[in-house]
């Protein structure tokens, strides 16, 4: 784990530390778990394909027929 230092305006400290009294927590894991969640949410987002809209991508050149091999044709 990497030390770090960050200095804060005083309400925010104030605010991290009653939570974590609160929460029987320490401010470093709540800071941390706070910069984990901007990291997923912010830096490296992960989307899940259910949530990709599909693209247009134009008409169909032909349609396809129950007796077409579509393995076949996408391997073309």
């Amino acid at each position: 784990m990497k030390t770090i230092s960050v200095n804060v305006s005083e309400p925010v400290y104030d605010d991290f530390m009653e939570h974590a009294q609160r929460t029987d927590r320490t401010a470093a894991e709540l800071i941390r778990e706070a910069m984990d969640l901007f990291r997923k949410e912010r830096i490296r987002p992960r989307t899940s394909l259910a949530a990709l809209k599909p693209l247009n991508l134009g008409k169909t050149l032909r349609t396809f027929s129950s007796r077409d091999d579509l393995l076949g044709e996408m391997l073309k």
